[in-house]
Protein backbone atom coordinates (compact mmCIF):
# COMPACT_ATOMS: atom_id res chain seq x y z
CA UNK A 1 0.00 0.00 0.00
CA UNK A 2 1.51 3.40 -1.15
CA UNK A 3 1.81 5.83 2.18
CA UNK A 4 0.45 9.24 0.99
CA UNK A 5 0.18 10.90 4.16
CA UNK A 6 3.58 10.57 5.01
CA UNK A 7 5.44 12.80 2.65
CA UNK A 8 5.73 16.59 3.67
CA UNK A 9 6.08 18.79 1.13
CA UNK A 10 6.97 22.88 1.32
CA UNK A 11 6.45 24.90 -1.63
CA UNK A 12 8.34 28.03 -1.84
CA UNK A 13 8.47 30.37 -5.09
CA UNK A 14 11.38 31.22 -7.24
CA UNK A 15 11.03 34.29 -9.07
CA UNK A 16 10.29 33.83 -13.02
CA UNK A 17 11.00 37.34 -14.26
CA UNK A 18 12.89 39.81 -11.85
CA UNK A 19 13.66 43.72 -11.90
CA UNK A 20 10.05 44.93 -13.23
CA UNK A 21 8.11 47.41 -11.14
CA UNK A 22 5.18 45.10 -10.68
CA UNK A 23 4.80 43.43 -7.84
CA UNK A 24 5.34 39.46 -8.55
CA UNK A 25 2.93 36.85 -6.49
CA UNK A 26 4.07 33.72 -6.46
CA UNK A 27 2.24 30.40 -7.30
CA UNK A 28 0.34 28.89 -4.67
CA UNK A 29 -0.55 25.30 -4.01
CA UNK A 30 -3.79 24.36 -4.20
CA UNK A 31 -5.42 22.86 -0.82
CA UNK A 32 -6.51 19.69 -2.75
CA UNK A 33 -5.24 16.21 -1.63
CA UNK A 34 -1.28 15.44 -1.63
CA UNK A 35 -0.37 13.31 -4.56
CA UNK A 36 3.00 12.61 -3.68
CA UNK A 37 2.93 9.14 -2.25
CA UNK A 38 5.36 7.16 -0.12
CA UNK A 39 7.23 4.41 -1.87
CA UNK A 40 5.90 1.39 -0.14
CA UNK A 41 9.35 -0.76 -0.11
CA UNK A 42 11.08 2.66 1.79
CA UNK A 43 8.35 2.74 3.94
CA UNK A 44 8.10 -0.67 5.36
CA UNK A 45 11.66 -0.64 5.71
CA UNK A 46 11.24 3.33 8.08
CA UNK A 47 13.71 5.33 5.73
CA UNK A 48 13.30 8.79 5.65
CA UNK A 49 14.49 11.59 3.19
CA UNK A 50 13.73 14.97 1.75
CA UNK A 51 14.09 15.99 -1.84
CA UNK A 52 14.16 18.97 -3.75
CA UNK A 53 11.88 19.39 -6.67
CA UNK A 54 11.79 22.41 -9.02
CA UNK A 55 8.46 22.96 -10.69
CA UNK A 56 7.63 24.86 -13.77
CA UNK A 57 3.91 26.51 -13.17
CA UNK A 58 2.31 27.36 -16.35
CA UNK A 59 -0.08 30.77 -16.62
CA UNK A 60 -3.66 28.17 -15.75
CA UNK A 61 -1.34 26.81 -12.87
CA UNK A 62 -0.37 23.80 -14.35
CA UNK A 63 2.81 22.02 -14.21
CA UNK A 64 4.44 21.71 -17.32
CA UNK A 65 8.35 20.67 -16.29
CA UNK A 66 9.70 18.93 -13.33
CA UNK A 67 12.74 17.91 -12.13
CA UNK A 68 15.37 16.90 -8.86
CA UNK A 69 17.07 19.82 -7.66
CA UNK A 70 18.41 18.08 -5.25
CA UNK A 71 18.23 14.65 -4.42
CA UNK A 72 17.42 12.78 -1.27
CA UNK A 73 19.86 9.68 -2.10
CA UNK A 74 17.09 7.37 -2.89
CA UNK A 75 15.88 7.21 -6.13
CA UNK A 76 12.12 5.68 -5.34
CA UNK A 77 11.97 8.97 -3.06
CA UNK A 78 13.21 10.99 -5.90
CA UNK A 79 10.92 10.01 -8.54
CA UNK A 80 7.50 9.95 -6.16
CA UNK A 81 8.15 13.45 -5.46
CA UNK A 82 8.82 14.55 -9.17
CA UNK A 83 5.79 12.21 -10.09
CA UNK A 84 3.24 13.99 -7.47
CA UNK A 85 4.95 17.48 -8.19
CA UNK A 86 3.64 16.93 -11.85
CA UNK A 87 0.17 16.19 -10.31
CA UNK A 88 -0.07 18.95 -8.17
CA UNK A 89 -2.10 22.25 -9.71
CA UNK A 90 -1.54 25.66 -8.62
CA UNK A 91 -2.96 29.16 -8.36
CA UNK A 92 -0.67 30.89 -11.25
CA UNK A 93 2.18 33.16 -10.25
CA UNK A 94 1.70 36.92 -11.28
CA UNK A 95 3.08 40.09 -12.09
CA UNK A 96 0.83 42.78 -11.19
CA UNK A 97 -3.07 41.82 -12.87
CA UNK A 98 -0.98 39.21 -15.32
CA UNK A 99 -0.88 35.76 -14.48
CA UNK A 100 2.86 34.49 -15.17
CA UNK A 101 4.44 31.50 -15.66
CA UNK A 102 7.64 30.74 -13.32
CA UNK A 103 9.75 28.03 -11.82
CA UNK A 104 8.64 27.00 -7.71
CA UNK A 105 10.75 25.07 -5.51
CA UNK A 106 8.56 21.85 -3.85
CA UNK A 107 10.54 20.42 -1.11
CA UNK A 108 9.56 16.85 0.00
CA UNK A 109 10.69 15.69 3.34
CA UNK A 110 8.91 11.16 3.51
CA UNK A 111 8.91 10.32 7.42
CA UNK A 112 6.69 7.89 8.12
CA UNK A 113 5.21 10.55 11.42
CA UNK A 114 4.64 13.25 9.43
CA UNK A 115 1.58 15.01 7.50
CA UNK A 116 1.30 16.01 4.36
CA UNK A 117 0.78 19.56 4.21
CA UNK A 118 1.92 22.55 1.49
CA UNK A 119 3.11 26.17 2.04
CA UNK A 120 5.11 28.90 0.43
CA UNK A 121 6.92 30.64 3.48
CA UNK A 122 10.76 30.37 1.41
CA UNK A 123 12.22 33.65 0.37
CA UNK A 124 13.48 33.35 -3.46
CA UNK A 125 16.69 35.27 -2.77
CA UNK A 126 17.62 32.12 -0.29
CA UNK A 127 16.99 29.70 -3.06
CA UNK A 128 20.20 31.05 -5.65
Amino acid sequence: MMRIWGALALVAGLAGCAGEDEPVQQPQAMPDANPIEYPAELWDRGVQGETQVLLHVDERGLVDSAYVGRSSGHAEFDSAAVAGGRRLRFTPGRRGDHSVAMWTQLRVRFAPDSTATLSVPVNPDSLR
